[in-house]
């Protein structure tokens, strides 16, 4: 009943403001909230409400009191462990950046940002200006670093000419600053810091002051404020590490002083609160002749414990010949046939790969290093703790020539740590998932061929199936030509006792080295309820068994979503505790002393404001932000499920979105979208923001259209025959219903959605507009192409993946004609809006061009959109408000009988680019 009354003041609030339609405008003052976060002790939730166009706000809502505090333009929180403090950064209003930007103010004169600090026990706040970073150390209650932007201003002093000045290459000014004695200290020319997780020990590196302070790396003691001269080590550090008790540290320094050094020789460093650094590795010690050098790429990375280091090591690379001009360099790619990687895949990871290093580990205790990774075995797994004896090693070397599968085949192997030793644990399979176990005693991984997942005990060399149904795969549901996936993994439980595996419906508790043990622990499939575990403690790494643990539900015949308690030593059984129309989010946030939750829900016509609840039963339910008030003005649809069946007679459900104050015996014009199965999302809040590619829900319902979603289903081979018999009888039972006029359809999709639409529309006529966004008009050219941001060819996409031909073009060329819209262009008797971008890193653009081309070649209405620069979907705001704008325009002429904008009805030339947006109507 409470949670019944929490949402219908929600409701209520609508009714009782005038409401318009909404604008475009509307987009930037829409906040999102982010950054929540709960005090340990449960007093206090912190909240950021971001604008998409604006200055953010930082909230202080209390949960025992009624005293909000708010921070303008913070961001960034830190809370301290005591629950007494808040720290977070301060950036310069919106409208000062641009007011300096249009000043032309040079990089070092723009506004900079501050630090504030929030008292939670005396409400005050303080605040430090020009501040570059800060770090409040995790378990610290009492410290902060932070460290300021070099002051650039100019001193015509006499003294000021023989002066070090502060830059980004000397350093600048760190503060260390006590919370509770409110005394700050000042190191100068500082370039480089780090706090360890206590606060105890501060490290840094400066360039020097003069004989007060050296050149060379520091320690600052917070218990006793004593500062210790470490080392006078010349070079530049670039990375510090410390492990969880802040006992052990470690640095990479780069000993280059001239910043000109072809080969890079950098040092790894290392020592303990109580000694002085010391060098384990650099070329004259290194592991191997093959990779003499540390990375100082890789941030190295202590074990939980302490005991050991992880790091980069680095192979010799070829050195650029000094002595030829650039004038003389010739640029080129080579593509060869017998490349592991395509070329495009390997320019794609070009500046990764030139960073790329190989994971290697030395032992505190004994003094020994020890190399992990190599050429062969590339990619090393930690848990998360990092603790194990022995760890993962994935290698796909042997088979990355397979370009036509996007995950090849892969080698797993348990490496040892002590001495490097390889087991080869799997070969030559195709597989996800592959994690080691908490406590480093199982590989765990999912064999995508077999359907079924696998562990292999490191202690004995054994390798058990762990399950044996088809269950675990999602195999009922997948329409893909490819193996179906898995449905994932929960965790491993202490000891690594049990791996909680789920299928559909429900979570199975499965012992890894006796999988015949194995219990489902959830009722999931009786009801076609599906249960998931969550995890209320981030920094978890088993299950623990013995506490209340919550799980999302949802209902996949309703869509109604909520939250289970499970206490596994009492019933065994998962209680329902909420459940509702409405979806719940599937991250909780608790405040670690308390049962304190924070939560969301929302639907189409809620925004998924903040709730809280005081413990696992979710009996008093309270909203505890407002974070878009003025949606109480604005008019807003609704959504309903519409069921129905395919041509081939398919059960199937689409979600059709109501416009605002609908009246059934009107008519509506519709516009249809859709992109495979969305029915899932009927309660989800579609956030009104302007359109990286599709149109937006909430804004169209707004404006007086219906929005149709159908679901499809795919028979494979046939992708657009299959979206025209699962869309066309899905629109035919809307319209049926009396309040869409047929004459006024719309249609619009991008990527495959906007594939299917250039097919759909030289098979049916009736859609009187449609926008194809980034399609596919030629599967035979396509093919053959390249998804340029990854590098991966496309082939594996129409083998195996989304395309679903299931065949190579050699193969079945004619299912590759049949599924091209290409070829049937003389059929379209719909106008037909396209967004390609030149720089579409999915799609290759040339594919709108063919579509354009040939609709242009028959004279028929046809226009295309190339943002110049701008990738699959658009990142841009400003093209983003650009587009939305476009789209709406090209919609309300057609459907609403709306005048023509001038970039519809003749065009912008290009002597007019930037100049003319052709937005004026006839």
């Amino acid at each position: 009943m409470i949670r019944i009354l929490v949402f219908s003041l929600i409701f209520s609030s609508f009714a009782l403001a005038q409401k318009r339609p909404m604008l475009h405008t509307d987009y930037d003052g829409w906040n999102a909230i982010t950054e929540t976060k709960i005090t340990p002790n449960g007093h206090w939730v912190s909240y950021i409400l971001k604008p998409q166009d604006g200055d953010s706000k930082l909230v202080f809502y209390p949960l025992l009191g009624n005293a909000i505090d708010s921070i303008e333009r913070a961001s960034d929180v830190w809370i301290s462990q005591d629950s007494k403090w808040a720290a977070y950064k301060i950036s310069p209003s919106k409208k000062t950046t641009r007011d300096a930007k249009m000043a032309k103010k040079k990089k070092e004169e723009m506004p900079k940002d501050s630090i504030g600090i929030h008292s939670f026990v005396s409400f005050e706040n303080i605040k430090f200006s020009d501040v570059k970073s800060f770090v409040f150390p995790e378990k610290s209650t009492d410290w902060i670093a932070f460290l300021n932007y070099p002051d650039t201003k100019k001193d015509t002093s006499v003294l000021a000419k023989k002066k070090k000045k502060e830059s980004e290459e000397n350093g600048s000014t760190l503060n260390v600053y006590s919370l509770i004695n409110n005394t700050l200290r000042k190191f100068p020319y500082v370039y480089k810091y780090h706090f360890d997780l206590t606060g105890n020990t501060l490290i840094f590196a400066t360039t020097g002051k003069d004989s007060t302070l050296k050149e060379g790396l520091y320690s600052f003691t917070t218990t006793d404020q004593e500062l210790t001269f470490l080392s006078p080590t010349k070079g530049t550090f670039k990375h510090f590490a410390s492990d969880e008790s802040g006992k052990y540290f470690a640095a990479i320094l780069d000993p280059d002083t001239t910043k000109k050094a072809l080969v890079k020789n950098p040092t790894l460093m290392t020592w303990t609160s109580k000694s002085l650094p010391k060098n384990i590795c650099d070329s004259s010690n290194s592991l191997s002749p093959k990779y003499p050098f540390v990375s100082a790429d890789f941030e190295p990375v202590f074990s939980k414990d302490g005991g050991k280091l992880f790091f980069g090591i680095n192979q010799r690379t070829i050195i650029k010949d000094t002595n030829r001009l650039d004038e003389e360099t010739v640029n080129l790619d080579i593509w060869n046939w017998k490349d592991k990687r395509t070329m495009p895949q390997q320019l794609a990871t070009l500046k990764t790969d030139l960073k790329e290093s190989f994971l290697a580990v030395y032992a505190i205790d004994k003094e020994k290093t020890t190399q992990l990774a190599s050429e062969e075995i590339p990619k090393i797994k930690l848990s998360k703790d990092a603790q194990e004896n022995e760890v993962l090693g994935i290698s796909n070397e042997k088979y990355a020539y397979q370009h036509w599968f996007f995950n090849p085949p892969t080698d797993l192997y348990a490496i040892s740590t002590e001495n490097g030793q390889k087991t080869q644990i799997l070969e030559n399979k195709r597989i996800s998932n592959a994690q080691i176990s908490p406590e480093g005693k199982f590989v765990i991984w999912y064999s995508v061929q077999d359907t079924a997942w696998y562990s292999y005990q490191i202690r004995n060399n054994k390798t058990h199936k762990l399950t044996a149904s088809t269950l675990f795969s999602d195999l009922a549901d997948d329409d893909h030509p490819d193996e179906p996936s898995s449905y994932g993994m929960a965790g491993f439980t202490k000891n690594d006792d049990e791996v909680w595996l789920y299928d559909k419906y429900d979570i199975w508790a499965i012992n890894p080295s006796k999988p015949s043990e194995s219990k489902r622990i959830t009722n999931g499939r009786e009801n076609q309820i599906s249960y998931r575990y969550i995890s209320l403690d981030e920094k978890e790494t088993q299950i623990n068994t013995k506490q209340t643990l919550v799980l999302s539900i949802f209902d996949n015949k309703t869509k109604e979503s909520g939250y289970a308690k499970l206490n596994l030593g009492e019933t065994n059984t998962p209680e329902t505790v909420l459940i509702d129309k409405l979806k719940y989010s599937s991250k909780i946030n608790k405040a670690k002393e308390t049962n304190d939750l924070v939560f969301t829900a929302e639907s189409f016509e809620i925004f998924p404001d903040l709730l809280h609840s005081n413990d696992y039963d979710f009996k008093t339910v309270k909203k505890i932000s407002a974070a878009n008030p003025q949606q109480n003005n604005i008019k807003w649809g609704t959504a309903e499920m519409v069921s129905y069946k395919s041509l081939d007679n398919k059960p199937l459900e689409g979600i059709l979105y109501k416009p605002a104050d609908f009246d059934p015996s009107k008519k509506y014009p519709m516009i249809t979208y859709f992109y495979e199965k969305m029915s899932d999302g009927i309660y989800n809040y579609i956030v009104p923001q302007p359109a990286r590619s599709s149109i937006n829900f909430s804004f169209y319902t707004s404006n007086g259209y219906c929005v149709f979603v159908p679901d499809i289903v795919y028979k494979i081979g046939y992708p657009g025959q299959s979206a025209y018999d699962c869309i066309l009888p899905g629109i035919k039972t809307v319209v049926e219903m009396g309040f869409v006029d047929s004459t006024r359809l719309g249609v619009q999709g991008h990527s495959w959605g906007g594939y299917q639409i250039a097919w759909l529309v030289t098979k049916t006529n009736i859609f009187r507009a449609a926008e194809a966004g980034a399609p596919v008009a030629n599967m035979t050219s396509a093919y053959g192409g390249i998804r340029w941001e990854s590098g991966f060819s496309r082939q594996a996409q129409y083998e195996r993946t989304q395309s679903r031909l299931g065949a190579t073009l050699w193969e079945d060329p004619k299912k590759y004609l049949e599924n091209s819209p290409l070829f049937y262009l003389p059929n379209v008797k719909t106008p037909v809006l396209m967004m390609h971008n030149d720089d579409d890193g999915a799609v290759p653009w040339y594919q709108g061009i063919e579509m354009f081309m040939g609709l242009k070649r028959l004279d028929k209405p046809v226009w295309m959109l190339n943002y110049n620069g701008e990738k699959h979907g658009l990142i841009q705001r400003k093209n983003r408000m650009d587009w939305s704008q476009r789209m709406s325009q090209y919609f309300d002429y057609y459907l609403k009988d709306a005048p023509q904008p001038e970039w519809m009805s003749s065009g912008v030339k290009a002597t007019e680019k930037t100049l003319n947006y052709g937005f004026k109507l006839d």
